[in-house]
């Protein structure tokens, strides 16, 4: 039954459309939970090319519709980050993302010369962490012209790898920089990032909770902007989308296919649901599609842009 659920992205073929997006897991050895738990594709943890420790604790809350997190890319950085990913990929059963941050274009081409070489399925370009502009200030992907120099020199280390910008909707421009990362030779898009920066403050303690007061806004609270961005996108573009924020249930996931994602990242409802709810999800689909005549999913992508 669960061929139903195969498709393909550029290129790269998955057994269902379920991602965990990057950042949900800081570990990578930890990774191989979600894999095994039934997700149909792994997204690692950004690297950037310093060890990072994150920001200062509690990184991670809840809130009434989602969660708030500012872990402030915590990783190995990029010695320690290869071997790790090397020893990694050795068992990985399921197509692995390897995900880079930086705010140059230099960092981006030394962290890009340093895992390209161990042929992840895909690697994505981090363009847009909002947890972090106080150090680095505001992201590459903010603007159309950096967001071009950095997929352009990116296309020349990765050769055939294929490369996904990850957006921002904090942006009234995001179609503009999808387009214009298209016109550099983009493959595809993950889209979209925690909303915000958010702050939840303790009406007890009369202090805000996370220990870097403000951080990027996930969850439930989130999906109906995941939706909009992602319908925007798909008329905007032809490259294929990753559509995350929010996806909670196979409702969910339907749905943010319908608006134009080829691919589902669910995220914070591991938080919220544990590592079951890739199973439940995909029960979910196969039910819907077997009910309602869809052969595969590739039948979802983009159908509510049908007039």
């Amino acid at each position: 039954m669960t061929s139903l659920l195969n498709t393909t992205f550029c290129g790269v073929e998955f057994e269902n459309p379920l991602i965990l997006p990057s950042g949900i897991i800081t570990e990578i050895p930890a990774h191989k939970k979600a894999e095994d738990a039934g997700a149909g594709g792994v997204t690692l943890k950004s690297f950037t090319v310093q060890p990072r420790e994150g920001h200062s604790l509690p990184r991670i809350i809840k809130y009434d519709h989602g969660f708030l997190n500012s872990v402030g890319l915590r990783n190995a950085g990029i010695e320690k980050g290869k071997e790790a990913v090397k020893e990694y990929f050795l068992h990985a059963r399921v197509p692995t993302i390897v995900s880079v941050f930086a705010t140059n274009v230099k960092d981006f081409v030394q962290l890009l010369e340093t895992f390209a070489p161990l042929h992840p399925a895909m690697i994505e370009l981090n363009l847009s962490c909002p947890n972090v502009e106080d150090e680095f200030g505001k992201p590459t992907g903010d603007e159309v012209e950096s967001a071009a120099r950095v997929v352009r020199e990116a296309k020349k280390i990765v050769r055939n790898i294929p490369l996904i910008a990850k957006l921002s909707p904090n942006l009234p421009t995001i179609v503009d920089i999808a387009k214009t990362c298209e016109a550099e030779g983009i493959n595809g898009l993950s889209a979209i990032n925690t909303v915000g920066p958010g702050m939840v403050i303790d009406i007890k303690t009369k202090k805000p909770v996370l220990g870097h007061l403000k951080g990027g806004v996930s969850g439930p609270g989130i999906f109906p902007i995941a939706v909009a961005k992602i319908y925007d996108l798909y008329e905007a573009v032809k490259v294929p989308i990753l559509g995350m924020g929010g996806v909670t249930s196979w409702q969910n996931a339907v749905e943010i296919m319908m608006a134009g994602a080829s691919l589902v990242g669910v995220g914070s409802a591991v938080y919220s649901k544990g590592y079951g709810v890739f199973e439940e999800i995909k029960a979910g689909m196969i039910k819907y599609m077997e009910e309602n005549g869809v052969g595969s999913v590739q039948e979802m992508v983009g159908i509510a842009h049908q007039r």
